[in-house]
């Protein structure tokens, strides 16, 4: 045992299964003699609805996990330099990332047997933003052990405030070098937004592939239970056969017996018919 894979495990469980599986596993920890072990698995907190549901997305779509963190990073850089129009932009785009994102984690939920509400639903967004928005955030999410929803407070800077102009200070005009600041921080916005456009694109093909191979999983499990209903008719029929096979076997041995039976006795009375002939014409003879 490490603690590392029992904790993977434990927070890979449905809630409702948590509890009981921790207690096994600090068992079996101390019968190996690791209490320091024990005490560890102890602490794992029970993780919230909300914070399973995150950590579900997490782990059933991990392909989902590097371009969300990426996306994260682009928008914290571009946050920095973006003006208020193309901070809108972006943030529309992430409000309608993470709208999917939730609405995905509560299609998984809801698979795993635990649809959730609208509430619930609210805090996993709020997690989804704080992901985006905070590094400890995204390496919290991304190790798929939260035990609480993440803190919707620590976000990006409100939209309206950062595209509110202010009222410039006196300054001497422009001199060469903030004229290159200005052409690195342009490159370094045009980086970004690249790569915030890569890191979406990548999503939505990885979300299409996943609805893709769970249509496909759909169908792969509906014919498999046609087939196994055909098998299991024809399993029937077989049994059907095999028993009117027994019967004929039976019914064979039974006419060959009589048949034999019946030749026996044709061969019986046969001699017995030559016999009686023979004494008739034994008895005709002495007559004449």
């Amino acid at each position: 045992m490490d603690y590392d894979s029992v904790a993977d495990e434990l927070y890979a469980l449905r809630p409702e299964e948590f509890t009981a599986a921790r207690a096994s596993a600090m068992a079996s920890a101390r019968t190996a003699g690791d209490r320091e072990l024990a005490a560890r698995i102890g602490a794992l907190r029970k993780p919230s609805l909300a914070a399973w549901v995150s950590n579900l997305l997490v782990r059933s779509s991990p392909g989902e996990v590097e371009p969300l963190l990426r996306l994260g990073e682009g928008l914290r850089q571009a946050h920095q330099d973006l003006d208020g129009a193309q901070l809108r932009e972006l943030s529309r785009r992430q409000y309608a990332l993470i709208r999917a994102l939730s609405l995905q984690a509560r299609q998984l939920a809801k698979e795993a047997g635990h649809p959730i509400g609208e509430g619930v639903q609210r805090e996993v967004e709020n997690t989804l933003h704080a992901v985006l928005a905070d590094p400890e955030a995204a390496r919290a999410w991304a190790g798929g052990r939260l035990t609480k929803p993440l803190d919707a407070a620590v976000g990006f800077p409100s939209v309206a405030e950062d595209a509110r102009p202010q009222r410039p200070a006196p300054a001497p005009a422009p001199s060469r070098p903030g004229k290159k600041t200005s052409e690195q921080h342009r490159r370094r916005l045009e980086r970004a937004r690249k790569e915030a456009e890569a890191a979406e694109r990548e999503l939505r093909e990885l979300r299409d592939e996943a609805a893709a191979a769970g249509r496909a999983a759909a169908e792969a499990k509906q014919q498999v239970n046609a087939l196994q209903r055909q098998v299991e008719e024809l399993t029937g029929e077989l049994e059907r056969i095999r028993s009117e096979h027994q019967q004929a076997r039976f019914a064979e041995r039974t006419a060959r017996e009589r048949a034999r039976t019946a030749d026996r006795r044709v061969r019986e009375a046969g001699r017995k018919a030559a016999t009686a002939a023979t004494q008739l014409e034994r008895l005709t003879s002495s007559d004449a």
